[in-house]
């Protein structure tokens, strides 16, 4: 039963939480071994979907003849909207999403209806063979197309304080400006794919590539009219979602699962590149116009701005997304007077939903475009301009009325500041401009404050399960789901902390449903605030009750019971963790428990426009240096040095990997990553051929990311951590003002006509702008 030991032998505590330890599927994915839906081997049976698209973007289904599809060789069955037993909907909101149009058609790429062959490529070609008959209307397919149409998908949405109007009338100085954001196509590496396996009588297990297994169970649920508890939804891992398996990956499940009630065999459908890129929805793309008042040092007076998202043909996640846009209008800055106006915009494009960021970055592309317009006029460094309108003491309070009480802007830009050696290289700049007629270069510090927390209060909560084995190994399970960026392996480094065990101990296993059930999206960079402390709760049950039976078999005061290094200190003695498991189940112990937590302090009240929709902020800050050709337009990131807040790091490794990823998805989003929808509402941008993601050539060779040297999150979060997922592609926001500064250098005081994304298009006819 463990022997005695002398105090001062106790072994060396063994920290996991902090400790920069690797993914726990890198192996997997180096040596191409890692499972992902497509790689579960398919049970004998199974059939392949392949969806059939419409062809046009707006009008009715006037005929759909599939007698030669259904013919084909392979198929054994073609399902449509009148197979559907139950709902015909797989919108996560307020509806409008058909899982197979019935008669209207709202874009192009909606699908008509879905081909279940024995083989997958026998289903593709089948769906070609239909005969479609349409009454073809004009369809909407620009923002500035709905917005002439007056045709939206959600309510218009405003934050207002103090008058506007007088403050911009009796500013020093004022400026207009008008901004288009483009949008981003997600791009996972595993495309949207699901894989449904029929049980008994009607149960079903959908493993699904989805952020969301509960919305999938519910969506799968309810279009087969069955129970929730009938649906199992399972998913190891993801091969990148970045917001889009939010609310997407539930209607290619529906599918799957409807050709699998149908046809009482196991289905899998998973999606061409192509038809991914056409059938899913993207991030919002924006028109922005604003005007800011201001005084003779920069200092804002009033900025009235407003927002027009393309929502595409549905509501899907958009009140959301737009709701954070108007969050993050103001970045780092005060804004005293202020009018942030939202319009949700109708067009007959895919639904866009959630990305990264998930509309944060929209707004704050807008701020620092006005902080640059400022700087471009008044001519001074733009970065002095930022810091005369940081939020500080007697101007905390944000447009929708919460305080920035943990507000470190200063210290985290100052410090960047002298590692980048910014004011020596803006001046190197500034040189190498007036010597170079055809190459010129541009430098940009930009911050990140950036709010964490859903602003639907309902869904800042998790659940967890764990478990340990009577030889001391302990299984963990919890509602976040794994998609590379590491949460499975951060959760499982806090249950190993709790029991003070080697990380090797605690073994991680698939996100699903019927272990923890109603869980909600991983998403909202949350993942690791939520589902970490939910399991550390779980954990800490379990430790309570060993604890316990310690005390009672030696004798011992809880206080002198301590877990460590794989033992158990009890007083002057050691026993191994696993003994004391097993000596627990001996003694009739639960090993097993529930964790249970919802996020403190969010009183976000929508209607009324008032609380704290967020727990805390995460801040950062990066400096770009570019080099643009004014004769072609082409430019190159020179040099990225970013200094980022994560709090106390759970795992500086991991929290290092996200930043970089994150900023290199975000400078593809401003610079080379265009969507092109044609005038019939084509997307023409279908394919890596025709949609250009950074790659590792585009990444710059000075590329320094270093972790802000944080005494831990005041906010109460998991061992006074700070959420990492979203924050750092709003970093990339330098990139895109270092372009603005480049091109402003061609004609001092007139700000650059520049929309996002900055393409070497784009820049070219910015220069050629300036010139004239």
């Amino acid at each position: 039963m463990g022997k005695r030991i002398q105090p001062n032998s106790l072994r060396e505590d063994v920290v996991t939480v902090g400790k920069a330890l690797a993914h726990d599927s890198a192996a997997k994915h180096v040596a191409g071994t890692a499972a992902y839906v497509d790689d579960i081997l398919e049970p004998e049976g199974c059939l392949h979907l392949a969806p059939g698209l419409s062809a046009i973007a707006a009008g009715k289904l006037k005929k759909l003849d599939l007698s030669a599809v259904r013919a084909a060789p392979g198929v054994v069955a073609v399902l449509t909207a009148k197979d559907v037993p139950g709902v015909n909907d797989c919108s996560p909101s307020i509806g409008g999403d058909p899982i197979l149009a019935e008669k209207e058609i709202l874009f192009c790429g909606q699908v008509l209806f879905a081909v279940a062959a024995e083989t997958r490529q026998q289903a593709r070609q089948a769906a070609r063979l239909a005969k479609v008959d349409y009454a073809k209307a004009k369809p909407l397919v620009t923002v500035q197309q709905g917005l002439a149409a007056r045709k939206t998908v959600l309510d218009p949405y405003t934050f207002r304080r103090g008058d506007v109007k007088s403050a911009l009338k009796q500013s020093a100085k004022r400026l207009k400006g008008e901004i288009s954001i483009g949008g981003q196509e997600h791009f996972y590496l595993e495309g949207q794919v699901s894989m449904a396996v029929p049980g008994e009588a009607g149960d079903m297990r959908v493993h699904c590539s989805t952020q969301h297994p509960t919305e999938v169970q519910h969506l799968v649920a309810r279009m087969l009219g069955l129970p929730d508890a009938a649906i199992v939804c399972e998913c190891r891992r993801m091969g990148g979602g970045f917001g889009g398996k939010e609310s997407q990956a539930g209607q290619w499940a529906c599918l799957a699962a409807l050709a699998s009630s149908i046809t009482g065999r196991p289905c899998k459908m998973r999606l061409d590149r192509d038809d991914d890129m056409v059938a899913t929805g993207k991030r919002h793309d924006f028109h922005v116009r604003y005007e800011a008042g201001f005084d003779r040092r920069g200092v804002l007076d009033a900025v009235d701005v407003d927002f027009a998202g393309r929502c595409g043909c549905s509501a899907d996640l958009s009140l959301g997304v737009n709701d954070r846009t108007m969050f993050h209008a103001d970045n780092a800055y005060y804004y005293p007077d202020c009018r942030i106006h939202s319009q949700r915009i109708f067009t007959n494009t895919v639904s866009n939903t959630a990305f990264r960021g998930f509309g944060g970055p929209q707004g704050m592309v807008f701020s620092e475009r006005m902080m640059d317009a400022i700087a471009i006029e008044m001519d001074e460094d733009p970065l002095e301009i930022r810091r005369r309108n940081f939020y500080r003491r007697g101007r905390s309070v944000t447009p929708y009325g919460m305080a920035v009480k943990d507000n470190i802007l200063n210290e985290v830009v100052d410090e960047l500041e002298r590692s980048s050696a910014y004011q020596r290289r803006r001046k190197a700049i500034a040189r190498f401009n007036e010597q170079n007629n055809f190459l010129k270069k541009g430098i940009a510090l930009t911050p990140v404050k950036f709010g964490i927390a859903f602003t639907l209060k309902h869904l800042n909560q998790a659940g967890a399960l764990v478990h340990v084995y009577t030889d001391g190994s302990i299984q963990v399970n919890h509602g976040g789901t794994e998609m590379g960026q590491g949460l499975y392996l951060k959760v499982a480094q806090v249950v190993a902390e709790i029991f003070g065990v080697d990380i090797a101990r605690v073994r991680i296993t698939a996100t699903t449903t019927d272990k923890v059930p109603n869980t909600t999206p991983t998403a909202a960079s949350s993942g690791s605030d939520l589902n970490g402390m939910a399991a550390r709760r779980a954990a800490e049950t379990i430790r309570e009750r060993m604890v316990k039976v310690a005390c009672r078999l030696y004798q011992a005061k809880p206080s002198q019971v301590k877990f460590s290094g794989g033992y158990v200190f009890i007083g002057g003695r050691e026993i191994p963790f696993g003994e004391l498991a097993k000596t627990c189940f001996l003694e009739r112990v639960q090993l097993s428990a529930t964790g249970y937590f919802s996020t403190p302090n969010i009183t976000w009240d929508r209607e009324a426009i008032s609380g704290n929709p967020f727990l805390y902020f995460a801040y950062g800050a990066s400096c770009s240096e570019v080099t643009i050709d004014t004769l072609t337009g082409e430019m190159k990131v020179d040099r990225v040095d970013i200094l980022h807040d994560v709090g106390a790091s759970i795992n500086p490794a991991i929290d290092i990997g996200q930043i970089e990823g994150g900023f290199v998805q975000g400078m593809g989003w401003l610079t080379t990553e265009e969507l092109v929808f044609d005038e019939e509402g084509r997307l023409r941008t279908h394919a890596p051929s025709t949609y250009k993601i950074p790659t590792a050539s585009d990444v710059p060779e000075a590329f320094n990311v270093a972790l802000y040297k944080s005494a831990g999150n005041p906010a109460k979060t998991i061992y006074r951590s700070k959420a990492v997922g979203e924050p750092p592609l709003m970093l990339a926001t330098s990139v895109f003002s270092a372009i603005t500064m480049a091109i402003a250098s061609l004609n001092p005081g007139k700000v650059p006509a520049l929309d996002a994304p900055a393409t070497p298009e784009a820049i070219l006819q910015a220069c050629q702008g300036m010139k004239s």
